[in-house]
């Protein structure tokens, strides 16, 4: 099949709706965050900071379903292959209804190891349980979900993906703002809503992805199982290496005191939005990387990085201004605390220097995974954390600066340690008879 030249419009068209998916991701943590901000404690934020982290380190250890499905999925729309198309959202939807299920019963061993493992009060600990047993009961929905999102964006149906994100997270931000703002549930209101969004969410998903839901030959097939597992337990090592990363960085400020933890949480739900709306590039990025490998097109896959990195830098420059000059308003009206809030106030610098520092590593991020390269992201993703987590400990005596410094840090780390094997992956992807 021919394909017409990837220019940077065509990136856009498919970008937007993703970036609107994605900051309605977003919006959910900016919700919680100022709900609580302005209704509790820096406890309260903290207690936040600790149970989201924890929910998306043990989520996002099954992250592998969406990044594996996008991957597999854009490679066989390349390859002209619809069965095999189809049979992966159904494998991907199997099997998020087994480890949702897994992780529901699974839940008081780990809620105990992810409460106790962190350097917190009383009073953050027992809000984190609260928010935990509300929101784990949404996790097969969540996990069928990641399923549906890969599928959704390998297959290019960006605006599909748009409203099922709209829906779990708009949904999301509603309740949560319901059962805390105006009821009082507190933390455990947070988690609650959270888990009702992402069971509306599936309903909506099922339907969206309905085409994908018709008949398909080989869905059991051994090899097919053995390669999606494959690639899976490659980026399964490879996210909780990241997750470890970004559970450290909230230990460190929680170490340092409830203050430094809950500025430093506004501050990651900053980044987060920045993350998210900038992850958009990288999820075209690894659709069209996928693609160009599945079709054997090195020149599509050369256009691909080109494009999507060059409108990623251009966005992540924006938001780092917009950051530097905006962020402080914000912050007052997030944190009443006043601690916090003065936290917050001193490090929106460093918040402000990520954007940009991390779109390299996001871009990387999203052509490996669009090429299925889990070996190559799993071992970048362990060295990157490795060297961080060292630097940390190296200026553990500079307080919060410290924190933030080995932060920064961190992205060009996981940068610096894929760039090495974009050149074998571009070698790798020949044309037919050239390989």
């Amino acid at each position: 099949m021919v394909r017409p030249l990837l220019t940077r419009r065509r990136v856009l068209a498919l970008a937007w709706p993703v970036v609107l998916a994605q900051t309605a991701t977003a919006t959910p943590g900016l919700v919680d965050t100022a709900v609580m901000g302005r209704t509790g404690t820096a406890a309260d934020l903290a207690a936040v900071a600790v149970a989201s982290v924890t929910f998306s380190f043990v989520y996002w250890a099954f992250g592998f379903l969406r990044m594996a499905t996008t991957g597999l999925t854009a490679q066989a729309v390349g390859a002209d292959d619809p069965d095999e198309v189809r049979a992966l959202l159904q494998r991907g939807l199997l099997v998020g209804l087994g480890l949702g299920l897994a992780i529901q019963v699974s839940h008081p061993l780990w809620r105990a190891a992810s409460v106790g493992g962190f350097q917190a009060s009383a009073a953050v600990e027992m809000e984190a349980v609260r928010y935990m047993n509300a929101r784990v009961f949404g996790a097969p929905a969540a996990l069928m979900g990641f399923a549906i999102n890969g599928w959704l964006l390998g297959t290019g149906r960006t605006r599909a993906l748009l409203a099922f994100q709209l829906v779990l997270n708009l949904g999301n931000a509603l309740l949560d703002a319901m059962f805390v703002g105006a009821l009082g549930w507190g933390a455990a209101g947070i988690g609650a809503g959270t888990a009702i969004a992402e069971w509306l969410a599936l309903g909506v998903g099922i339907w969206l992805v309905r085409p994908g839901l018709r008949r398909a030959s080989g869905l059991l097939d051994p090899a097919r199982l053995r390669s999606l597992f494959q690639a899976n337990s490659d980026i399964l090592v490879r996210t909780l290496a990241l997750l470890g990363a970004f559970a450290w960085f909230v230990n460190a400020g929680a170490g340092l005191g409830d203050a430094e933890a809950g500025g430093n949480q506004v501050l990651l739900q900053f980044i987060a939005v920045s993350a998210f709306v900038l992850d958009a590039f990288a999820f075209i990025a690894e659709k069209e990387t996928g693609e160009a490998v599945g079709a054997r097109d090195p020149a599509r896959l050369r256009r691909a990085i080109r494009c999507t990195t060059e409108l990623a830098l251009a966005a992540g420059a924006v938001f780092s201004v917009l950051f530097l000059f905006g962020g402080a308003p914000l912050i007052r009206i997030f944190i009443a605390d006043p601690a916090a809030r003065d936290v917050a106030l001193d490090f929106l610098p460093w918040c402000a220097a990520v954007p940009l520092l991390g779109v390299p590593a996001w871009q990387l991020d999203g052509i490996f995974l669009g090429a299925t390269r889990g070996r190559a992201l799993r071992n970048a993703a362990v060295v990157a954390t490795a060297l961080y987590i060292g630097l940390d400990i190296l200026l553990q005596d500079q307080g919060n600066v410290g924190v933030w410094w080995s932060f920064l840090a961190m992205y060009l780390l996981r940068a610096g340690a894929l760039l090495p094997g974009l050149p074998g992956l571009q070698r790798a992807v020949r044309t037919p008879g050239t390989g």
